[in-house]
């Protein structure tokens, strides 16, 4: 059975990330050190002592997120002589981790994701004033029985046809049972309700600054549109598997169009998860912060090993696994 490395997105940042790789490897330190000149800041003090409040700032958690995948990357590389096509079949990231899958794979400089990810989370904040927007994630319900509720809550009157009052979508779909709606917190708060009367085991509004991945965000896809269109992108080594096909893209020109959708477009974890199960990989090794994608890896197939990798305790067990 074949490997793929698949990178996390926002929510899995905190303090102290990568402070361990950069003590023990000259490669990852020269990764924060390319991605701090990049941005003429000192990120990777901010990842490794905060505060924590600044580094949750979506502009400094997407590109710090990003520098801790492909410092991990690195070392792996560094350390195993190896080389990626060598160890994995597939790249995939969750939401700005397309950008770190794609950062890995050669297809975007290191300094052009830094860039392009800090430009990204200000456009995503600016899109819409903090408060109005919400996102909920809709825990024992499968994606249909979601965008029924989804559509629903944005009337006042659940169920009634006519002009809708308020946005709400799908925006994760992230294993069967675990999906995350996003849109106007009115409709957004409609449907937890909804959700719940129509049997969600949980309901829970998130804690996130802005409704990513629906609709509200198309303002910030405007702006990505001009900022992508000045980014030079080159064929991965490895297909990377997009968040919107959901299936593997090595055409530099569809994948920047992707990229762009996927500002305003549901994350299709599941489908891309089972797209790379279904050829032949086995084993979904997480570079970079936490264990989300990990643990999402059992709930779509339990069959699926899963490996995160972020201490030079996990970079040496997985280079014996290789």
């Amino acid at each position: 059975m074949a490997r793929a490395f698949v990178f996390p997105g926002q929510g899995s940042q905190v303090v102290g990330m990568g402070k361990d790789l950069a003590d023990a490897f000259s490669a990852a330190r020269l990764v924060f050190e390319e991605v701090d000149e990049a941005l003429s800041s000192n990120l990777s003090r901010l990842m490794f002592e905060g505060p924590e409040d600044e580094l949750t700032l979506t502009e400094n958690a997407q590109p710090a997120l990003m520098s801790m995948s492909i410092a991990v990357l690195r070392v792996i590389e560094d350390e195993g002589g190896l080389k990626l096509p060598t160890v994995c079949q597939f790249v995939a990231g969750h939401s700005l981790g397309e950008y770190s899958a794609l950062a890995a794979t050669g297809a975007l400089p290191i300094d052009a994701a830094a860039r392009v990810l800090r430009a990204r989370g200000a456009a995503m904040q600016r899109a819409v004033p903090v408060g109005e927007g919400a996102m909920a994630a809709l825990l024992g319900m499968d994606l249909e029985d979601v965008r029924a509720v989804a559509e629903d809550a944005q009337h006042a009157d659940a169920g009634v046809s006519g002009s809708p009052d308020g946005i709400c979508a799908a925006a994760n779909d992230n294993a069967p049972g675990q999906v995350v709606i996003s849109g106007d917190r009115v409709a957004v708060e409609r449907a937890v309700t909804l959700a719940s009367e129509r049997g969600a085991k949980r309901a829970i509004i998130l804690d996130v600054s802005a409704p990513f991945h629906c609709p509200l965000m198309q303002p910030a896809a405007d702006e990505m549109s001009e900022v992508l269109e000045n980014v030079q992108f080159t064929p991965p080594v490895v297909p990377v598997i997009s968040n919107v096909s959901a299936g593997a893209e090595s055409d530099p020109e569809i994948i920047r169009r992707l990229l762009v959708e996927q500002i305003t477009k549901m994350v299709r974890w599941r489908e891309s998860v089972e797209y790379m199960r279904d050829h032949d990989v086995g084993t979904l090794i997480e570079l970079g912060a936490g264990k989300v994608l990990t643990g999402l890896a059992r709930r779509i197939d339990r069959d699926l090993v899963g490996m995160a990798v972020s201490s030079p305790e996990d970079v040496e067990n997985i280079l014996k696994s290789f």
